[in-house]
């Protein structure tokens, strides 16, 4: 049996036993990758690809373990209370509205570029409407995952860096072509927000007794002991500060949370106990989180470490007839899609890309068409069990991953198509090379 073949197996057991409930995420990320590597005889040097995998992504689970506290923590000060309340008038009780604001949020927090950061401050802000009139939590998760997609085109975010790296482009000239794409991607998120929302309508109706929301409705926070509006203030210029820092690149991200986090635990919880109290109360969502991020280490240690990434990507490229060949811009758009959904970002981007990239020089394609290609299947590699902010996202939501990929996949493909189409018919590259 081919390594490719058995990479394949792999990654279809895994998401049959997640998708149908018959194992958690947790469990298959580390007992499946580890079966079927035996199976294939990779029994020598296991460990070592799995603590590789591991340390790949410990930075990784580091900084989250840190967003999640410090976020949380100012979620419990009150910070985003104002907010909320501010959010909640404005949209007078519609469900539509609320969705629509929900995309809109969301793709101006994600230009800071971190999809983690993105979902933490829009779920602070927007969960609280959704629970208040009883909306389908699904729909938000949705939204905010595929507009994290599309704007994580922007030449920051990882994505577009590690196209242009791994072919050697510029980032700029890179992405300005892909806007016009990008601007249709959030155009069909709206029309699906209202979509979601005329549903909404037809369910719950519309609240229009505002007046009589107490403040304990507005309110984000669960622990009203932990609330201290007197730092409001401070508390704020403090977030600001640390996007600022993010944007800026002064500390890796890691770093610059676990000071946030310590510097927002000093001023507004001095004493010992209270300190104690506020990171028990977030323990539970910090565990659920990052055991996940280490399971998936030892799940693309796997990948990586056996090779059968790189056999993977081969076998894909070589199903593509020669008769095709002039049309490998679209052709890369469309495997993109489960590429990446499949396989990393890194593994895509720097193994199979620039393959892709090769074959379509044989018929006159130019590199930085392939590379805009491949950058259309961002909002459905979102949906990947291997993708870290994806467990953040649903564990802050309360929704099962499983039925947020099933209820997910199809609109998230739907905007990778019309980035797609936009993207050709804008020559951001080209139908036919």
């Amino acid at each position: 049996m081919s390594l490719a073949l058995i990479g394949f197996l792999m990654v279809a057991t895994f998401m049959t036993l997640i998708m149908t409930k018959r194992m958690t995420p947790l469990v298959a990320l580390s007992v499946v990758p580890t079966t079927f590597a035996l199976l294939a005889g990779f029994h020598a040097g296991l460990g070592d690809m799995m603590i590789d995998g591991v340390k790949n992504l410990a930075p990784t689970g580091v900084m989250l373990l840190f967003a999640i506290l410090f976020f949380s923590t100012m979620t419990d000060t009150g910070l985003f209370d104002p907010l909320v309340g501010k959010l909640i008038r404005l949209v007078h009780g519609d469900p539509m509205l609320i969705l629509i604001g929900s995309v809109v949020l969301c793709a101006l927090v994600s230009l800071d570029g971190d999809g983690s950061t993105t979902y933490i401050i829009t779920m602070a802000a927007m969960l609280p409407l959704y629970k208040r009139y009883d909306m389908n939590r699904l729909y938000l998760v949705c939204l905010l995952m595929v507009t994290s997609g599309v704007m994580n085109l922007t030449p920051w975010g990882g994505p577009t860096a590690r196209a242009a790296s791994a072919l050697k482009l510029d980032p700029a000239a890179l992405f300005l072509p892909l806007i016009p794409g990008m601007i249709a991607g959030l155009a069909f998120l709206i029309g699906l927000a209202i979509y979601f929302g005329r549903k909404e309508r037809r369910r719950i109706g519309k609240v229009e007794n505002l007046a009589a929301l107490e403040a304990s409705d507005l309110a984000v926070s669960q622990w009203p002991e932990a609330r201290r509006p007197k730092m409001i203030w401070f508390n704020g210029a403090l977030v600001i500060a640390l996007l600022v820092l993010l944007v800026w690149g002064v500390l890796p991200l890691p770093i610059l949370m676990m000071l946030a986090f310590a510097i927002s635990m000093i001023a507004n919880y001095p004493d010992t106990k209270s300190q104690k109290e506020r990171i028990s109360a977030h323990a539970g969502n910090v565990l659920s989180v990052v055991s996940l991020i280490f399971a998936a280490g030892i799940f693309t240690g796997i990948l990586s470490g056996t090779g059968m990434v790189e056999a993977m990507s081969k076998e894909v490229v070589g199903l593509i007839p020669p008769v095709l060949g002039p049309y490998m811009a679209p052709i890369t758009a469309l495997i993109s899609l489960p590429g990446t959904f499949f396989i990393s970002n890194d593994a895509f981007y720097f193994g199979m890309l620039p393959i892709l990239a090769e074959a379509g020089a044989h018929y006159g394609v130019e590199p930085m068409a392939i590379a805009r290609a491949s950058l259309m299947g961002q909002p459905v590699h979102l949906l990947s069990p291997l993708v870290p902010s994806t467990y953040l996202l649903v564990s802050l939501a309360g929704v099962d991953l499983a039925d947020h990929q099933k209820f997910t996949l199809v609109p998230a493909a739907l905007c990778c198509l019309v980035m797609t189409v936009v993207g050709m018919a804008v020559l951001a590259f080209p139908f036919v090379g």
